[in-house]
């Protein structure tokens, strides 16, 4: 190992030879990209299908803390780009993912959130395959941000969407609501709040695969991230033309969450999940 800093500097940002180290030993080292072009070449049997389609997204990571029971920013940044991709009927393959890191950071820290990242990775079937990092100056970032993009194959026949949606279709939630949420603001510590609680963050990709092959006839799909059930579900009856009617009483919510969501006068219908 030639990387013997504890701490993120300047110089790590800087193109040279502490730059080289930080990217071989904490990313590349565990990531392995194939090879080491400017871009990832990618191919895979599934584009070679016969009315396959490319989809294709994006997502910003900022968390506080950066870890938090249940999860990191790295799970996080994987998770939910992986999600994107599923909830469209996709099966995702590929991500690329740029750090921008502020110094001072621990070099310890960027490793367990790297081996997070890879370790999800894994579960989820897909590659990192490309990257870049960036290094701002002390007080000019939060720690780490991460941007994800990620690459998957819708495969013939398959149609999600909103649009799709028709009267008399039934929603269906996989899990409790609010865990993340209602996690990240007691994991902040200036709440005084000591709920025992987990976030749920997890790659939905072999789960929506399991979706469809049970229901071919599936409408849609959305991951109640930012803004939560309530938002997802305003967002598809909009695009939809429709309502949707929500029987409160049979909500999945721990008395943890609801707890949380009463001391602080949330809805937990828009924290996160």
């Amino acid at each position: 190992m030639t990387l013997r800093d504890t701490h993120v500097t300047m110089a790590h940002g800087g193109g040279g030879r502490a730059m080289r180290d930080l990217i071989d030993e904490v990313f590349t080292a565990v990531f392995r990209p194939p090879g080491t072009e400017d871009q990832a070449r990618l191919m895979a049997e599934a584009l070679q299908e016969p009315g396959a389609r490319l989809a294709f997204t994006t997502d910003s990571f900022v968390v506080t803390p950066l870890e938090f029971p249940g999860g990191d920013i790295g799970k996080l940044a994987v998770c939910g780009t992986v999600n994107d991709l599923a909830v469209g009927g996709a099966r995702p393959l590929w991500l690329s993912a740029a750090f921008i890191i502020e110094e001072g950071c621990e070099i310890a820290l960027l490793r367990r959130i790297v081996g997070s990242m890879a370790a999800e990775a894994a579960l989820a079937g897909v590659r990192i395959v490309t990257g870049d990092t960036k290094v701002v100056e002390r007080g000019k970032g939060d720690g780490v941000f991460i941007t994800t993009a990620g690459i998957g194959v819708i495969p013939p026949g398959v149609e999600v969407g909103a649009a799709r949606i028709r009267p008399g279709d039934a929603v269906i939630v996989n899990g409790v609501l609010g865990d993340h949420g209602a996690t990240i603001l007691a994991a902040r510590g200036d709440l005084a709040l000591s709920a025992d609680l987990e976030s749920d963050c997890a790659g939905l990709g072999h789960l929506m695969q399991a979706a469809l092959a049970a229901a071919p006839g599936l409408s849609a799909a959305r991951d109640c991230t930012r803004g939560g059930l309530a938002s997802a579900l305003n967002e598809m009856a909009a695009e939809a033309g429709v309502a949707v009617e929500i029987d409160e009483t049979r909500l999945p919510l721990r008395p943890e969450v609801a707890g949380v969501c009463e001391i602080l006068g949330l809805d937990p219908l828009y924290l996160a999940n």
